[in-house]
Formats: structure tokens, C-alpha cells, sequence
């Protein structure tokens, strides 16, 4: 009786619309969950998310779980998970994103996944890496582990936003290390991370991973934005 007053005088918020939850939902209303603008790329071998690597990144496959619009609920969404301490949103909305990425032959042989990692001073200041929670959330839903000491950020960079393309990729060239190579060698790694834009974060680090001899790239964000 206390969990149903306390819901009613300070109702739990969908972190995609900001209407209030049912009892039974969590974090994301169901209307939100059936109708947030999905690209299904993952499911296609040709998309405009791998356009984005043709001749920059040897990657194998690459996907976005939705479109992104300004001001749009997706936006919302990951501004709870990365602004707001919604960490928990990571993992929902990773698991789903993982359930349906085991179903499709281009990512049904991805053996572990990695998060695009921060630099320790930025992690120190946010408190938290949000990409590693949608590791793990993309992991569970996958039934395959999510490995975090493997790839580090060894040079802190200024923000990514307003920059061009290439300022981009210059902001991010080789800053990217590997630890524990031993980890990932001969195995179809999935890198992962909250938004890809010009993809200059993931051609750096997919480069790093690369340098193993055997491994695999894909690469999986939870939104790309609509062209």
C-alpha cells in the first residue's frame, strides 16, 4: 500500500516520453517501447550505418537500434542514460537491442562485446561510462559475456560536438590502446556505443581491435540520426 501511495504522489516518469508508468512498466512505457522509431539495419547487410566504414574501417557488419531526431523521444532516452544517472536504461534498452541482434545471421557469431570506452578523468567526472551499461544490457540479451578491461582510452579529447568530420576523426585518431589481447584474438567482437555520428569513435577504435590477429568487428549504437 506504501509502493501504490508513493506512486501516485510522485509518479515514476517513461524515460522516452515522460508520462507517467504503469505499475507494471519499467523505465520505458509501453507505447515507447512498440513505437520508437527502430531502423532495423541490423537485419541488412547494406544500410547506411556500414556505408559510413566503406574504405575507412574493416568492419564486418554495423547497425543502429534507432533513428534519432532532435528533440524526439530517443533523444530524451539517452539523455536520461547519459545526463541523468539513468544507467538503468542502458541495460533495458541494451537487452532488447541484444535479443533482436542474436536473431540476425550478421551478428549471431559475435563472441563478446565491448564498449566504446571514456577516458578515466571524464568517467571520473560523469561518474559513469553510459556505454557500458548498454555493453552489458546488448550482452545479456546476446547470452554473451561483455569484457571492459580490453580497450582503453589512453588520450583524453575534447567533445566531438560541432565539430567537422574530419576534426572528427582527428580528435580521435590512435588514442585508442588495447589491454588484454589475448581476450579477443580469433573472436567477432561487437563494439558498441550510445550514438554514431561521422563513426571517427568507432573507425579509432575498431583500428585497435583490429591490430589482433583473427578478430572480427561489428559495430552496434543505440541511435543514428535520419538522412
Amino acid at each position: 500500500m506504501l509502493r501504490d501511495f508513493l506512486h501516485l504522489a510522485y509518479p515514476h516518469l517513461c524515460c522516452a516520453c515522460n508520462k507517467p508508468l504503469y505499475k507494471y512498466e519499467k523505465l520505458i512505457c509501453t507505447y515507447c517501447k512498440y513505437h520508437l522509431p527502430k531502423t532495423n539495419f541490423h537485419f541488412e547487410d547494406d544500410n547506411p550505418v556500414i556505408r559510413q566504414f566503406w574504405g575507412k574501417a574493416n568492419v564486418f557488419s554495423a547497425t543502429a537500434f534507432y533513428y534519432f531526431s532532435k528533440g524526439g523521444r530517443v533523444q530524451q532516452l539517452l539523455h536520461n542514460l547519459k545526463y541523468n544517472g539513468k544507467k538503468e536504461v542502458g541495460i533495458e534498452v541494451g537487452k532488447m537491442f541484444g535479443k533482436e541482434l542474436k536473431e540476425s545471421p550478421l551478428y549471431n557469431t559475435v563472441n563478446c562485446v565491448i564498449p566504446v570506452p571514456l577516458h578515466l578523468s571524464k568517467k571520473k567526472k560523469r561518474g559513469y561510462n553510459q556505454s557500458d551499461f548498454i555493453a552489458d544490457g546488448i550482452a545479456e540479451g546476446m547470452g554473451i559475456p561483455s569484457e571492459k578491461e580490453v580497450l582503453i582510452r589512453a588520450t583524453a579529447t575534447s567533445t566531438q560536438t560541432k565539430k567537422s568530420a574530419f576534426e572528427r576523426w582527428l580528435n580521435v585518431e590512435s588514442i585508442f590502446k588495447l589491454k588484454n589481447e589475448n581476450q579477443i584474438s580469433g573472436k567477432h567482437i561487437l563494439l558498441v556505443d550510445d550514438v554514431i555520428t561521422t563513426g571517427s569513435t568507432f573507425e579509432s577504435c575498431a583500428a585497435a581491435l583490429l591490430s589482433v590477429p583473427g578478430t572480427r568487428v561489428s559495430i552496434a549504437a543505440i541511435a543514428v540520426a535520419k538522412k
